[in-house]
């Protein structure tokens, strides 16, 4: 048993070492007492904007918000339909729900997780209207065919990017775009264990489409154009003032960190891929990783009983995610299935995600390759 705590994710760790930048930005906002909508609030929007190199980003009040007012943006009707992928966390498919829509569900590519874009064209209806590309584990869909396929059908677009910020995606001509910058729209969450991340709840929508980034900011403040007078059906969602000095900081620090992701899952790399009951996450040739999660497939049905043995030697993991949209309760009888989804199904049945975060030590992750090459 390692001496220490191993964790899925080391935030304390992480804040002690950011502490005085971190603790400074916090105390400007409880001294400035504008805990709602604040300067810092506009200042993050504005460097995340310069980041990603898009004209508007908005902040709001967590992910889910953030695809949920994407939708609304877009101006879809009960019963339009909406492509997801199968293996995905459920967010997407339940604000697809709640607006009344459909989703429609397509299978993924074993090898990235991600949407498979030689499966939407078949799903394609009379009813679709928009596609959601969910950049999961850490690097981008393949948007390329996925924009061209979008621009054939006149469909929109939405990247749901909460995992994978700070992605590079190539095009076959050379150019490169942030994930969650080429589609209509893209969504980010900041949740505590994200890449990118606040000590609370927080999320963001980004455009370069300046009517669209004009209908995002009514819908997320009450659907006003200015206060009382409500224009559209809107929310309430707005980025605590807190959590963007937070993330302020956090931003200027981000290549860093994924960098340092990026070193921890060349060593699991390194050290796993002479497992034969393990397949190792692909790197796409179109897409940089920033390794959100470090993602195996354990072969031969034996990931739960792996997993149990891992935690016997104090090792924790995870599994994202257990079942399929179209397994889940709530969504079987709402939800259009397109071709055979099996790659999603067997995916909820062998993957199993290791310890990756920015304050993991070599000896952690020694230990955790030594434990697994041994229970091979």
């Amino acid at each position: 048993m390692f001496e220490e705590q191993i964790q899925m994710v080391d935030l304390h760790g992480q804040y002690l070492r950011f502490k005085e930048e971190i603790d400074e930005a916090m105390q400007a906002v409880i001294d400035g007492c504008a805990f709602i909508n604040g300067p810092q609030v506009k200042t993050f929007a504005g460097h995340l904007a310069g980041y990603l190199q898009v004209p508007y980003v908005i902040p709001c009040g967590n992910g889910t918000d953030a695809l949920q007012i994407a939708l609304m943006a877009l101006e879809l009707q009960p019963g339009d339909e909406v492509i997801l992928p199968a293996f995905t966390y459920i967010a997407a498919a339940e604000v697809v729900a709640l607006l009344g829509l459909t989703p429609v569900l397509v299978d993924v590519d074993p090898r990235t997780f991600n949407i498979d874009p030689r499966k939407i064209e078949a799903a394609v209806s009379g009813r679709t209207k928009a596609i959601v590309a969910v950049h999961l584990f850490g690097q981008s869909c393949d948007m390329e065919p996925i924009m061209a396929l979008a621009d054939a059908y006149h469909l929109y677009v939405v990247e749901d990017n909460a995992q994978s910020i700070g992605a590079d995606y190539t095009f076959s001509d050379g150019r490169v775009r942030k994930a969650g910058t080429i589609g209509h729209i893209g969504t980010t969450s900041f949740f505590p264990s994200k890449p990118l991340a606040c000590y609370g709840d927080g999320g963001a929508l980004m455009t370069s489409d300046e009517v669209l980034a004009t209908r995002i900011r009514m819908i997320a403040n009450h659907g006003q154009e200015c206060k009382y007078h409500h224009k559209r059906i809107g929310c309430n969602s707005r980025l605590d003032t807190l959590q963007a000095a937070v993330l302020d900081v956090k931003l200027k620090h981000l290549e860093e960190f994924t960098e340092v992701r990026r070193q921890v899952a060349s060593r699991y790399d390194e050290a796993l891929s002479s497992c034969d009951s393990l397949i190792i996450p692909v790197r796409s040739t179109f897409s940089t990783h920033v390794y959100h999660q470090y993602t195996v497939q354990v072969k031969d049905g034996y990931r739960n009983a792996l997993q149990h043995l891992l935690k016997e030697q104090g090792i924790p993991s995870m599994i994202y995610y257990p079942l399929p949209v179209h397994h889940q309760e709530a969504y079987r009888h709402i939800s259009r299935i397109s071709g055979c989804l099996d790659i999603s199904a067997r995916l909820c049945e062998s993957v199993l995600s290791l310890p990756i975060h920015t304050e993991m030590s070599s000896e952690q992750q020694q230990y955790i390759t030594d434990t697994l090459t041994k229970l091979k």
